[in-house]
Parts: structure tokens; sequence; C-alpha cells
């Protein structure tokens, strides 16, 4: 079985080391034939890694010179739609990429596509922005099911949940993981020294001793918006535009870059190429990469068990999903 898939706003890649991990596990061929992201510093890690060229600005990409495709990934930007980014949704343009995913979807007609943004998007403006998108894409043609999934249940120490929209263009029966993988342990992550450069500074850390003393096992120390401190023996979501302090090892230190891929499921031989800061904001961008194999897994069985074929017309809905988005 050979599967070719698309990867928009890849980012650094964490759907892409899924489908590889797909493909070593089930001995199915998994091929990417097109990848797209706007960040310069997400295209360079991208390339380094996977030795694919990424293209730019999706917006600007017509969806008839995409290579005709299998699967459809997208982690579509999570800002418009999460507490962080203000919940704009729509309002905000990058809200609005989503249309440029079903673009694709009503040119190419996949047998299947994987979106995943931040669980907010669920009961955004009272569930009417995850209706539209949900609605769209049942106009194109789709089968579609939602589920919100949290990092923490597929083996990774980072509390991340997300909602995942799974969608088949051929009827089929499709069952999400359950998740239950025990959680690696922050101490398999950390590394046992680091440069000091990553220590905050004095004045953080005595502020964060007044809230907590340090554990004989390491834990990670999160400072929400309302600059309350908890610390748990995982991490909280890792974001890309957050504090330097929002996240502390024992209340002393920053995460390394090594660290914070890791607590994304990134193997070792990922390359970082990029600076600490444009790092930082690519594995706060990311996807969890066990969370994602997962999915990916229960999508190829459901595109194996053969469901009869039928076909959605064409016609027209290039031009709806336009006419939608104006």
């Amino acid at each position: 079985m050979k599967l070719k898939y698309i990867d928009l706003f890849c980012g650094i890649g964490g759907f892409h080391l899924a489908a590889n991990q797909i493909a070593k596990d089930r001995g199915v061929r998994m091929e990417c034939v097109f990848a797209s992201d706007i960040d310069k510093s997400c295209q360079l890690a991208y390339e380094s890694n996977f030795g694919l060229v990424v293209d730019g600005d999706i917006t600007k990409i017509e969806a008839e010179s995409i290579p005709s495709h299998d699967i459809l990934f997208a982690g579509f930007p999570c800002q418009p739609f999460s507490i962080i980014g203000g919940m704009r949704g729509f309002e905000d343009t990058r809200g609005t990429l989503f249309f440029d995913i079903a673009r694709i979807i009503a040119e190419h007609n996949p047998r299947a596509f994987i979106l995943e943004n931040v669980k907010m998007l669920v009961g955004h403006k009272n569930g009417q922005t995850m209706g539209r998108i949900i609605e769209t894409l049942h106009e194109l043609g789709y089968q579609v099911t939602y589920r919100v999934l949290n990092a923490l249940e597929f083996g990774v120490p980072q509390k991340r949940e997300r909602v995942m929209i799974v969608g088949f263009k051929d009827p089929t029966d499709f069952l999400w993981p359950h998740g239950g993988i025990p959680m690696r342990p922050l101490k398999e992550i950390l590394e046992p020294e680091v440069d000091v450069k990553y220590l905050a500074s004095d004045r953080i850390r005595n502020s964060r001793q007044a809230w907590h003393e340090k554990d004989v096992e390491p834990t990670i120390w999160h400072e929400n918006k309302s600059g309350n401190v908890s610390k748990y023996p995982f991490s909280c979501a890792l974001r890309a535009g957050a504090s330097y302090n929002y996240l502390l090892v024992d209340g002393e230190r920053r995460l390394t870059e090594r660290e914070m891929l890791r607590l994304q499921g990134f193997p070792e031989s990922f390359k970082i190429v990029c600076n600490y800061g444009d790092t930082r904001r690519q594995a706060g961008n990311s996807v969890a990469v066990p969370m994602i194999a997962a999915v990916l897994d229960r999508v190829i069985d459901s595109l194996k068990l053969g469901a009869p074929e039928y076909q959605a017309e064409k016609v027209g809905q290039y031009e709806m999903v336009m006419e939608k988005h104006r």
C-alpha cells in the first residue's frame, strides 16, 4: 500500500515524522509530495531534516499546482481560536486559512485528511466556528468526525489538549485511538546539566521559591496568566509566544531546545539548525508526534477496510468554498 500526502502549515515536520513512524511500523509506503509553510526558519528546519523544499504562503499557491495526494495533513494556525490569541476566530486573517485547506480539498478530493487545532476551537462562539468548518467539509463530500485528545495520554510528559478533525471521502468505520500509553518520566527527557545561559534570573528563581519547594524528582513549574505558579511532573503545553519564564524546570531554568523537542515526541536524530528563539517558537507551534501517529494509524486502518466507493460531485465545489470565504 502506497499513500501520498501533503503537509500544509508543516512547521518543522511533526506530521511528517508521524507518517515516517507509521510507515516503519506498518510497512506502508508514505510519500510527502508537497509541504508548505510561510515561516522561513521552519522551512530551513524542515528542508534540513527531510530533504524536501518547502513552498511558502499557501494563500498564493494555486490548488491545481499542488500534486495529487491520498491524505492531507494540516495543523492550521491556532492563534485565532486560542485564549492567548484573543479567540477572534474567522475575524482574524489567520482563521480564514481554513478555507485554503478547503479549496485544496475541493480540487484534489484526497481519500482522507487529518486537521489539528487548539481545543478551544470546539467551543469558539458557542460552537458556531466548528459548525461552519464541519458544514464546509460535509458539503465537500466528506464523512467527518472530531475529538479532543491529550498528548499526555500518548506517552509524552506534556499536557497538550488539541482537537483532531478527521475526514474520509468514502464512508468508513473509524475508531479514535484511546491513548492510555504510560507517560515517559521527565527525568528521561531533561538534561542532567545545562549551560548557565538557560538559568532564569535570580529575581525569578527567588520568586518561584516563594511558591514551592524543589522536589527530589524533577518537575516543571508553570506560571499562568494570573501569575499563579503550579508545579507538575509533566510540562504544560509548550507555547510559541509565551514568556521565557512560563515554564521553568524546578523553578530554576528554561527548557533547552532538545528538551522541548523531546516533549513533542521528536526523535534524537532531528537536527536543530535554528537559534534558540526560533526553535522555541517552532516547538511551541508543533504537534505531539506520538498523538498524531496514533490518529494516523487508525486512519490507515480505515483506508484499508475497502469501504464502498462513492464520488461526490466536484462541479462548483471550489466556487462554493470561496463564496463561504467571502
